[in-house]
């Protein structure tokens, strides 16, 4: 993209008013991430350091049954630890040397604290160092923060690619990197799509296998493909990397503009951009239209959840002609959402952060035909009468790209259609 638009971009950013919400919250914890992590890094296993609680909420967000082996843990936190009647660090230790010794096939180990850990103080980062000397080179050991308090859940996915950063390999020549868990079958699609346009060596974070990091320098342009990812960005930056200004790659628009940024920034030529990025285009076209007559004119309202709300509302107002009465997100990057805010129509209300009573007193009085909100409120608002969608089902999904962007679609009209068969 060039930098004028890039500039303008970030005037229309600055220039949209905003309403900022300081107030009480309802989220989601950071440890939900493990959920769709340990999918895509496929040699990695996730230890939560934390309560039953936090074992509970991991198994049934997974839905794992007593047969299976996840690649993800608990170790108990329980009432010794908490009062000081024991030593955290050496029942760890303990832990992570019986759980290597029956999963030799764990290449890289993530130590993940939560709310507990943090109230007992127990320091993960001097842990992950101890037991990545002890267990090195075979097993890789790094830590990150999956706390719920004061953080959304998006998060947990933000942190586990900030800790990788330290570790990726230095490169200097010029390479692309998409920044983002993406479903394999996604990242498949977008890298097929960028080897038509002539961009080669394109590399992914996460990896599907740790032991194929990708390589960070100054040479390094990076996509992010979501947009939660603030501190990974700053790491890569860090490191050297620059940042492509783009929209985020949902529904038929936000993918072109998304990879157009790329094209651009690696100089290829317009007309084998058209040549590789028409057929999949014009495929996500025909599947959007598919929703836009059913979709088209309905009333929406975003709660602020996962930080998707934004992308999200500028795909269902431009492509599905919905009407947004209001988009709220936890925490608004100006800089990372300049691009998706100046093709917001101007007549929806922009929300930052939540005062989660007040909101829900401007959804009563609305009256939308869907909510976009958390579990915890979802619920309670369907007894109210209001239909709503999950936004954690947008994150457990398949949305990016063109080949997406029609179930992405159909993942709006599907309550709509359960309220309508249900009032018959």
């Amino acid at each position: 993209m060039s930098q004028a638009v890039a500039s303008g971009a970030m005037d229309a950013c600055e220039d949209r008013p905003v309403l900022r919400q300081r107030g009480q919250r309802e989220v989601f914890c950071g440890l939900t991430g493990i959920i769709w992590l340990h999918r895509k890094i496929q040699d990695a296993f996730f230890l939560v350091v934390g309560s039953r609680t936090c074992a509970h909420l991991i198994q049934s967000a997974a839905g794992v049954m007593i047969f299976a082996e996840p690649r993800f843990a608990t170790a108990i936190i329980d009432e010794r630890d908490l009062a000081g009647l024991s030593d955290a660090n050496d029942e760890l230790d303990a832990v992570v040397t019986q759980l290597l010794a029956r999963r030799p096939d764990i290449k890289l180990l993530f130590l993940v604290g939560s709310c507990p850990s943090e109230v007992i103080k127990l320091d993960l980062s001097r842990a992950a160092l101890r037991l990545g000397r002890r267990f090195a080179p075979n097993v890789r050991v790094l830590n990150y923060s999956g706390s719920g308090i004061e953080t959304t859940f998006t998060q947990g996915e933000d942190a586990c690619l900030a800790s990788l950063v330290p570790v990726l390999p230095a490169i200097d020549s010029r390479e692309l990197l998409v920044v983002g868990a993406l479903a394999d079958v996604v990242e498949d699609q977008f890298a097929r799509l960028f080897a038509a346009m002539g961009i080669a060596n394109v590399k992914f974070l996460p990896p599907r296998q740790s032991t194929d990091l990708p390589p960070v320098g100054p040479g390094t342009r990076y996509l992010l493909a979501q947009p939660f990812l603030a501190e990974t960005a700053r790491a890569l930056e860090e490191r050297g990397a620059t940042r492509i200004a783009a929209p985020f790659p949902l529904g038929v628009e936000g993918t072109t503009l998304w990879l157009q940024a790329a094209a651009a920034a690696f100089g290829v030529d317009p007309v084998r951009f058209r040549a590789a990025t028409d057929l999949a285009r014009e495929r996500g076209r025909r599947a959007v239209a598919n929703y836009r007559g059913q979709l088209a004119g309905m009333r929406m309202f975003f709660f602020p959840d996962s930080q998707l709300e934004i992308p999200l509302a500028r795909f269902v107002a431009r492509e599905l002609s919905m009407q947004v009465i209001e988009a709220g997100t936890p925490y608004l990057h100006r800089q990372h959402l300049a691009e998706e805010l100046s093709l917001m129509p101007a007549d929806i209300t922009l929300s930052e952060g939540q005062d989660v009573e007040r909101q829900l007193d401007r959804c009563r009085a609305a009256r939308p035909d869907l909510v976009v909100c958390g579990l915890g409120l979802a619920n309670p608002l369907e007894a109210e009468g209001l239909t709503t969608k999950w936004s954690i089902e947008l994150l457990f999904t398949p949305v990016q790209g063109y080949d997406q962007a029609g179930d992405l679609a159909e993942l709006f009209a599907r309550p709509l259609v359960r309220r309508m068969r249900l009032a018959v």
